[in-house]
């Protein structure tokens, strides 16, 4: 157990790129544009962001030991097109 700088910049950009223009900042923005302290509004998310990561990286490194990396890519696309279904089904429904 080390660092890696290879992983840790595919893990920067990948997941960077992937929140740019998500949910989660947009609403950071709303809370931001209406706060009296955007200070307190950055590290409230800051720290969120940093505990969702952890939970991940804890559960993904414990799963990963018992579960193929493949069999994991599977789930996870699943669960993306899971949601991305229901978003599209609760568009369509209005």
């Amino acid at each position: 157990m080390g660092f890696n700088l290879e992983i840790f910049g595919s893990a920067f950009f990948m997941i960077f790129l992937a929140e740019l223009g998500d949910k989660t900042q947009i609403s950071t923005f709303a809370f931001a544009s209406e706060a009296k302290s955007p200070l307190s509004v950055f590290l409230g998310g800051a720290l969120a962001l940093v505990c969702t990561t952890f939970i991940g990286v804890v559960l993904g490194g414990a799963v990963g030991r018992f579960v193929p990396e493949r069999i994991m890519k599977f789930v996870a696309a699943f669960v993306f097109l899971g949601f991305g279904a229901w978003t599209l089904f609760q568009a369509i429904k209005g």
